[in-house]
């Protein structure tokens, strides 16, 4: 693995979102001294906090797996998540809610998911889920610490028995047929194949690889931490501060000073300079190629994942039939992700996540009050309407998506509203997000693996990119473990540098 020459003694990380939180510990962890600049007043990055008339609102992710990844950056600082953050199993992980009426709770138990397929689909549909399990354990395995949790110098890097357990197990076939070996029931597909979204691929083009989100989401277990998703960052900065780390809040970068292939320095608009050995960028990439004054080449122009739509609504009411998470399929599937990656249309007839984080934590709202955050994919600006077309299209959309909610059942939701707030492209191009998309660069093949932009940036000897759209790329998960890896290239050390721990929470619980 390559790294950066020394000194590396003093790291400045660009942005506390929670892959610059998790390069900061394991880098503290490992004996630099780190100092923190964030444009913002406090820590999150995409996964921030708003306050909105009472209601406390995560700006960002809303799904929290595989806790452990999170875990090991507290741990390279002898520090942990879980004496930190109050940490609830999901039960059921979603519900699952189809344009036919039918219900199907998603339970990541493995005995208590066989017996809801069974009640749902019937017993053939129950053995196929027992054998899909098996699979995307299976999958997980062949693929984290080789093709996830890795630095890639280059793509001889593949070459590994890993890659012949990968391809045996048809992880370069496309998702959606795999996952039709094991269930034929249409809806149940869904469930195990919506994932690839979040990878920017409809499930009939994706790699059959990626059904390891499906893993994280469906088998590993799903949790909430009270105080909503912030509560994440916000420890993982307060655990930095504790270990030593300086944090600089409202602290916007407008330029490096480079001398001989190396930053020596990061230039703040307040006009400060900060003296740096080493620098952690995870801004978009855009932002972080605009400070270094180039992108590098690429033949193929990068593409990016779908963009969201994103209703925050503060209401006087639930219903009973909302779990902490729920899918809304609608009838269409195919013609769905044509209109998201190909046509540039908003979907006709949308599939949707609606999250109530009130379900388990009653604080982030009003007494009384109940909290729904409603996603809706869309285009990205570069696909579909450009971020000018949503200024008009935004209040538009935001009443056809109230009516379809209370076409699926949520009769009164627009009336039970007191606050809201629409986040659409335009205000995701706003914070700087490539073609109006949160979700970044996605996971074609060309774009995964050691094809993804790495974190190595060819010209500047000291400078390691972290976020997703690096390595290894997009979701909770794998932003947190890009930091390690950024930190990796600068101490060397290719794992955490702390002792991993099972907490009582994730006792029982499949990884």
């Amino acid at each position: 693995m390559k790294t950066i020459p020394a000194p590396t003694d003093h790291v400045v990380v660009v942005g506390a979102g929670l892959s610059g939180l998790a390069a900061t510990l394991h880098l503290l962890g490992a004996g630099r001294r780190v100092t923190v600049v964030e444009r913002d007043a406090g820590p999150g990055g995409r996964a921030g906090r708003l306050e909105l008339g009472g209601y406390r609102v995560d700006t960002g992710p809303t799904v929290l797996t595989m806790p452990h990844l999170a875990d090991e950056a507290f741990a390279a600082v002898g520090d942990s998540l879980f004496s930190r953050v109050e940490l609830v199993p999901l039960h059921p992980a979603y519900r699952a809610r189809f344009a036919d009426g039918s219900a199907l709770d998603v339970h990541t138990d493995g005995d208590a998911m066989e017996a809801e397929v069974r009640r749902f689909a019937g017993a053939a549909e129950a053995a196929g889920y027992r054998r899909l399990r098996m699979w995307l354990e299976k999958l997980y395995r062949a693929q984290m610490r080789r093709f996830i949790d890795t630095n890639f110098d280059s793509p001889f890097r593949l070459l590994h028995p890993d890659l012949a357990r990968l391809a045996v197990l048809g992880g370069f076939g496309r998702l959606d047929p795999q996952i039709g070996r094991f269930l034929s029931d249409p809806r149940l597909r869904r469930v195990f194949s919506f994932q690839s979204l979040y990878a920017g691929v409809a499930p009939a083009r994706a790699l059959a690889a990626y059904a390891v989100i499906a893993y994280m989401d469906t088998v590993a277990g799903v949790w909430f931490p009270k105080g909503g998703m912030y509560a994440l960052p916000r420890a993982m900065a307060d655990a930095a501060a504790d270990a030593g780390g300086e944090f600089r809040w409202s602290a916007e970068v407008t330029g490096l000073e480079r001398v001989a292939g190396r930053v020596r320095a990061v230039l703040l608009a307040s006009g400060e300079r900060i003296p740096c050995d080493a620098l952690v960028l995870t801004p978009d990439l855009p932002v972080a190629h605009r400070l270094l004054g180039r992108a590098p080449r690429r033949p193929v122009a990068l593409r990016h994942a779908p963009s969201a739509v994103i209703l925050h609504a503060g209401t006087d009411r639930t219903w009973p039939e909302l779990a902490h998470h729920t899918l809304s399929f609608g009838a269409a599937w195919e013609r769905t992700f044509d209109e998201l990656t190909r046509s540039g249309r908003v979907m006709s007839d949308p599939s949707l996540l609606i999250t109530r984080p009130t379900t388990h934590d009653a604080s982030l709202a009003p007494e009384g009050r109940h909290l729904h955050y409603v996603l809706a994919p869309c285009p990205n600006t570069t696909t579909g309407p450009s971020a000018g077309t949503w200024r008009g299209l935004g209040p538009r959309y935001r009443d056809s998506l109230l009516a379809e909610l209370e076409r699926r059942g949520l009769e009164g939701f627009e009336a039970s509203m007191d606050r809201e707030l629409l986040v659409t492209p335009v205000d995701w191009t706003a914070q700087g997000h490539a073609a109006g998309t949160p979700f970044s660069v996605s996971h074609t093949f060309a774009q995964t693996g050691p094809f993804r932009p790495r974190n190595l940036v060819r010209g500047y000897d000291n400078v390691v990119l972290a976020g997703c759209g690096t390595t290894p790329g997009v979701g909770v998960p794998t932003v947190l473990v890009s930091g390690k890896l950024a930190a990796a290239r600068i101490t060397g050390l290719p794992h955490a540098t702390g002792v991993r721990r099972r907490s009582p929470v994730l006792e029982g619980q499949s990884r």
